[in-house]
Parts: structure tokens; C-alpha cells; sequence
């Protein structure tokens, strides 16, 4: 399962913003973010996950949901 953790780069070290678990010789993805596209990525970000998210065809589940 893919999870994206936010970082720091600190005396060429990285450290997470928040404790969590990570498996001992577990593989890592870095993707550096300029601070100036931090934001747009996050917006872009979004996007998709409002798209996936909030669409009427998903109502059907909540109606079931419901009764």
C-alpha cells in the first residue's frame, strides 16, 4: 500500500513532519518540491481527488447507506 508521508530536508537529512511506522529497509520515493509549485501541487492534487470523490454516480452508495 502506497502512503505519502510530508517532509523536511534538514542538514541533508530527511525528516517527517509526523511519527509513523516505517518497515526497516522498507523502499522510499523522494520527490523534491520547490517551494514555490508546494502549493500548485497540492491543488492539482486535489482536482483529482475531487473528481474521484465527489460525483453523483457515488449518491447510490449513501442512499444504501442509509436504509
Amino acid at each position: 500500500m502506497l502512503k505519502t508521508l510530508w517532509a523536511t530536508v534538514r542538514h541533508g537529512k530527511i525528516e517527517l513532519l509526523e511519527a509513523t511506522e516505517l518497515p526497516e529497509g522498507g523502499r522510499v520515493l523522494v520527490t523534491l518540491l520547490p517551494d514555490g509549485e508546494t502549493e500548485f501541487w497540492l491543488q492539482a492534487s486535489q482536482t483529482s481527488l475531487d473528481t474521484v470523490w465527489n460525483n453523483a454516480e457515488d449518491d447510490v452508495y449513501a442512499q444504501i447507506l442509509q436504509t
